[in-house]
Formats: C-alpha cells, sequence, structure tokens
C-alpha cells in the first residue's frame, strides 16, 4: 500500500546532500504529471534513468517516514511504496531546486550519460551471470559516481582533474590518488558519503566508496566480501563495457581495466572469448 507524504514532510526527508536532475528528464516528468491519469510506471522509469531523482526517491522511501525493516535499493519498490501523489510531490521539490547553467549542463552531460549507460550494462550482466539481485547491480551502476556532480559543484576543473586521474591510472596507481593529490578528497569518498544521505543499503555504500579500488579487492583472494566482489565486477565489466574511461576520462584506453581484467574475469568465471561475446551482445541490445 502507498504512504502518501506531504510537500513539507519531503521538503524536510530532503534536506542535505543533493545532485541535480537531469533537466530533460525532468521536462518529460512534468509533461507525464499533468496528463489527466499520470502513468506511475513510466514515471518511474524516468526516475530510475536519474541519479539525483533516484537518490532523492531512495532518501523518502528509507527515511524515518516509512520505518521499512530493511533498507530497499530498487527504484521500482520505491515508486510502489510512495504512490503518484507522493512521487510527483518529490518531482515538484526537486524542479525548485535551481537552474543549472548551459555550461554546468554540458558538463554534467558527460555523467548523466554514463550513469545511464553503465546502470542498464549492470542490469543486463546481473543477469547474464546469475547475480541474484539486479536491482541492487543496477542501482550500482546508476550511482556509483554520484559524487562527481559535487566535486564539479566544489571544484569547476574537476573534470580537468578527473581525465587526468584516469591517464595515470593503472596498476601502480588508482584513479582517486591523482584527485587526492591534487584536491584532497575524491569523487569516491564523496560519492559514500551522499549515498549514505540517501540512505541506501550499506553494502551499496561500500561498493562506491570501493569502486576504484578493485586491483587491491581482488587480488585479495581470502574469501571475503563476497557481496562487494561481485557487485564490483559486475560494475567493473560494464564501466569498461560503456567505456566510461572515454565519456569521463577522455582516454582512448582503459588502464584502469587492463590492470584489472583477468582478476576480474576469473573471479565471475568467464573466459577472454565468453567477455567479448558477452560485451558484443550487450551493444547489439543497444545497451550502449
Amino acid at each position: 500500500m502507498a504512504h502518501a507524504l506531504s510537500a513539507e514532510q519531503i521538503h524536510k526527508a530532503l534536506q542535505g546532500i543533493s545532485v541535480p536532475p537531469q533537466p530533460q528528464i525532468m521536462v518529460d516528468l512534468q509533461m507525464e504529471q499533468v496528463m489527466p491519469n499520470p502513468d506511475l510506471q513510466a514515471i518511474a522509469r524516468l526516475i530510475s534513468q536519474d541519479p539525483g531523482l533516484s537518490g532523492a526517491l531512495l532518501k523518502i522511501v528509507n527515511s524515518p517516514f516509512f520505518g521499512l525493516a530493511n533498507r530497499i535499493a530498487s527504484i521500482q519498490q520505491a515508486v510502489n511504496l510512495l504512490g503518484c501523489d507522493t512521487v510527483i510531490n518529490l518531482i515538484n521539490a526537486q524542479s525548485i531546486k535551481g537552474e543549472l547553467s548551459d555550461e554546468a549542463i554540458v558538463t554534467l552531460n558527460r555523467f548523466w550519460d554514463s550513469a545511464q549507460d553503465v546502470a542498464m550494462t549492470c542490469l543486463t550482466l546481473a543477469k547474464r551471470i546469475g547475480y541474484q539481485s539486479a536491482d541492487e547491480a543496477y542501482t550500482l551502476g546508476l550511482f556509483h559516481n554520484c559524487g562527481i556532480p559535487l566535486m564539479i559543484k566544489r571544484f569547476p576543473d574537476f573534470m580537468t582533474v578527473l581525465e587526468e586521474a584516469y591517464y595515470s591510472a593503472g596498476s601502480e596507481l588508482r584513479v582517486v590518488d591523482s584527485e587526492n593529490r591534487l584536491l584532497n578528497t575524491n569523487h569516491a569518498v564523496v560519492g559514500y558519503f551522499t549515498a549514505k544521505s540517501w540512505n541506501l543499503p550499506q553494502h551499496l555504500c561500500e561498493a562506491i566508496a570501493s569502486h576504484h579500488d578493485a586491483l587491491a579487492i581482488f587480488s585479495d583472494d581470502s574469501g571475503r566480501d563476497a557481496q562487494l566482489k561481485t557487485l564490483l565486477a559486475i560494475l567493473k565489466m560494464a564501466e569498461h563495457i560503456c567505456a566510461s574511461h572515454r565519456v569521463l576520462g577522455n582516454q582512448a584506453e582503459d588502464h584502469e581495466w587492463q590492470s584489472i581484467e583477468q582478476l576480474v574475469l576469473e573471479y565471475v568465471g568467464l573466459s577472454d572469448y565468453d567477455f567479448e561475446h558477452l560485451r558484443e551482445s550487450i551493444r547489439e541490445l543497444g545497451r550502449v
């Protein structure tokens, strides 16, 4: 049964860290909500394409207002729990947070495009390798870089730093090492605290925090953190398939993937041939 929240309750629940929603998604949502009978499934599909809106949605549904026994990561489930009135109030609350400049929109388009592509690819990969919580894999793909918009807000030249970080990444340096050196923080740490503020399940927050620590995590063969390794394996394969190194890092070579490829594929039981076939089949599906 859906729980209706007032605009005031939503405003209170959304206080704190926020990632700006994609303008075109907001336009599409506004168009949907003024229809005589808004389609909640269509609204859910639109929200699930945007990290900022999805984060706000999960923050509300996992808030004390609902008192759920377990935190949820499924955006569809969150929409069903909230119901049409509350979801529309959420959209309206996000729409009045201020307009983005044209320059900011151009910069953030790289983030938005990458988030959507990686999320869909994570979902497909999770199903292909038999991971039971495919919705969680989708959510991780959508949110793994949620710290980037906040870094851009704090450091206007952040994308230049990120490009250098992807260039330097490999067996010796992580992507986040260059950010730490130049900015004294990094988008994975900021993303962790953003996810925490959205009340995401703790294991997803930890995956966001460590998504550029894959080499160390997969080099540890002690058998610990199986859930974390599986989620990260799906994410790192998806990032490579979606060419995050080009979209976000502006680099021709995926240095990070080259350093972890064999460890990741061995963990999920895929040969080089299997992965190449999987990658091509996903591209043919139009996921990327």
